[in-house]
């Protein structure tokens, strides 16, 4: 069979089951309001939570760092591709979070299929929540280990599943989500480090969407939930929060020294270009000079909460600042996602595959620069397109 005839095949497929997914073409810097397909919206879709990514000194950083360095580091970091801004990058995350070390990768998608591989092997276990990131699911099945799966948030189930695989013989690796992308919940930290420590099991959070925007300094959902100094493995996202691009793991020299012998998705990639470098670390600076930022994504996602809750709108069991608003079948997420884009707001529908059948929704994501005026249009509007 041909590509052409392949892919015919099973995009017709896809078309079908209704999980066709299209490209949608924005315009302009990342912010409240961008243009979508030529026309503007106000923007409840994206994940630049704390409006970093248009900020003047991210935007000067990667700037300057474009004409002292150029546009590409050139190499891997094993090669040529190591600059002392790199360095100075992960010096200021470690800082930042309280660890010891850490280390930048590509994406976060490449930072969970190179840690969770280097902390697993054949003959461990890797235990993680059934609502994982697709990148922690990636990576579980990379690493060769036996991989087990708890219902999300059960730590009944998961303390057997613990008890059933502790063994002075083989590793356990606990991984979950500190805040899940298409719920909102919060990984219940506080019961899940010392259950993990009580079986031996090392705990890894990839907190994406809490970095930056949990906890009193921001360091995210371990902070908030008062375990930050005892996860093992942290790994975050420089893309969403902090505006630029990349990811990082961050945890023991000793970590650090591990991934940088084996993770693949660390040593056969090209390091971080410059200016997203450069932008990262004018964005951490940002974020800790400005706490109010933090401070008013939490108070937007709680206006957009209740005031939907007030229109008979849920969006259980979301406490952040992703707002999911089931909507039933795929067909019905994505109608009611255009009805709002005709009234001038892009709040995105998400379907299954990506989320479970039956729990089509809407996500919504406000971000620290809305203001309440918007957010209000965004409840009313919805609202009014409502059927429940």
């Amino acid at each position: 069979m041909s590509v052409e005839s392949r892919a015919g095949a099973l995009l017709d497929a896809l078309r079908q089951r209704g999980t066709h997914r299209q490209m949608r073409l924005m315009a302009g810097p990342q912010a409240t309001r961008m243009w979508l397909e030529g026309r503007e919206v106000l923007l409840f879709a994206g994940s630049n939570y704390l409006d970093l990514a248009r900020h003047p000194e991210v935007v000067e950083a990667a700037a300057t760092a474009a004409r002292d360095f150029g546009c590409a580091a050139g190499g891997s970091r094993l090669i040529n591709g190591n600059f002392e801004i790199h360095e100075q990058l992960e010096h200021e995350l470690a800082d930042f979070l309280g660890t010891e070390a850490a280390l930048a990768f590509s994406s976060g998608y490449m930072a969970n299929v190179g840690v969770i591989p280097a902390l697993a092997d054949r003959g461990d276990v890797v235990i993680s929540d059934a609502l994982s990131h697709a990148s922690i699911i990636d990576g579980c099945r990379l690493s060769r280990a036996e991989v087990r799966v708890f219902p999300h948030g059960d730590l009944d189930f998961l303390e057997k599943l613990l008890r059933e695989a502790a063994s002075p013989q083989r590793e356990v690796l606990v991984v979950v989500d500190g805040v899940y992308s298409m719920d909102g919940d919060v990984a219940p930290l506080a019961e899940l480090v010392p259950l993990a420590k009580r079986w031996g099991a090392t705990l890894l959070v990839d907190d994406a969407h809490g970095t930056g925007t949990l906890g009193r300094t921001g360091r995210g959902s371990s902070e908030l939930c008062g375990v930050a100094a005892e996860v093992d493995v942290v790994l975050g996202t420089l893309g969403k929060s902090l505006g630029s691009f990349g990811a990082f793991v961050a945890g023991s020299r000793a970590l650090r020294d591990l991934l940088v012998n084996t993770a693949r998705s660390f040593i056969f990639s090209c390091a971080l270009a410059p200016p997203q470098v450069a932008a990262a670390r004018a964005a951490i600076a940002v974020m800790r000079r400005e706490p109010w930022r933090r401070e008013q994504l939490a108070r937007n996602a709680n206006r957009l909460r209740v005031g939907l809750a007030r229109r008979g709108i849920s969006t259980a069991p979301s406490t952040t600042q992703i707002l999911p608003v089931i909507v039933g079948e795929n067909d019905a997420a994505m109608t009611l996602c255009a009805r709002l884009l005709e009234g001038g707001v892009y709040a995105q529908a998400i379907r299954h595959p990506s989320v479970p059948e039956g729990t089509a929704r809407l996500r919504l994501t406000p971000m620290a620069t809305h203001r309440e005026s918007e957010i209000d249009q965004l409840i009313d509007l919805l609202a009014a397109e409502w059927v429940g």
